[in-house]
């Protein structure tokens, strides 16, 4: 007999009633209920960051989380980052990376991203420095990690100079 429970989970801004098992991880259900597949499944452990979204603006592992336990909080994944009337205009952050050339696979970028967002909201006057060792915590074996954080210091450095003119 399988154990299956009614949640409401709101994710990016939206809510949405899903019927799972208890046992299934926020990553499943993002991806296979709510069909958001910009997370992405890595390592299944906690340890590569690739499932990284955030949950109630705390960066989070998606595949060490259940679903039930995300009930009531505020999940974002990767596809809040853009906007424009179809979705598609990139956010500054994504903006960065693609101009620092902090992805290369691509495969990891969405949990680093996230991890960014994250980190960003709580530090924006992080120095390079800090950005490095937050970003040791996600996995990537394309880019040496040195173009991930010069595209997160850039986005940080350009949000400062943004909220100095207002």
């Amino acid at each position: 007999m399988t154990d299956l429970q009614l949640m409401t989970l709101d994710v990016n801004g939206e809510e949405h009633e899903v019927l799972a098992e208890s046992r299934r991880t926020l990553v499943d259900v993002l991806r296979h209920d709510l069909r958001l597949t910009g997370t992405h499944v890595g390592c299944e452990h906690g340890i590569c960051g690739a499932c990284t979204v955030l949950v109630d603006d705390r960066p989070v592992r998606a595949c060490l989380m259940f679903a039930a336990q995300a009930e009531g909080a505020r999940i974002r994944t990767v596809e809040s980052l853009s906007g424009g009337a179809d979705g598609r205009e990139l956010s500054d952050l994504q903006r960065a990376f693609s101009a620092h050339h902090g992805l290369q696979c691509g495969f990891c970028t969405p949990g680093f991203l996230m991890l960014a967002e994250g980190f960003l909201a709580e530090r924006p006057d992080a120095s390079k420095e800090e950005i490095r060792e937050v970003v040791a915590a996600n996995l990537c074996r394309c880019t040496g990690y040195q173009t991930i954080v010069e595209a997160i210091d850039s986005c940080a450095a350009a949000r400062r100079r943004a909220g100095k003119e207002k």
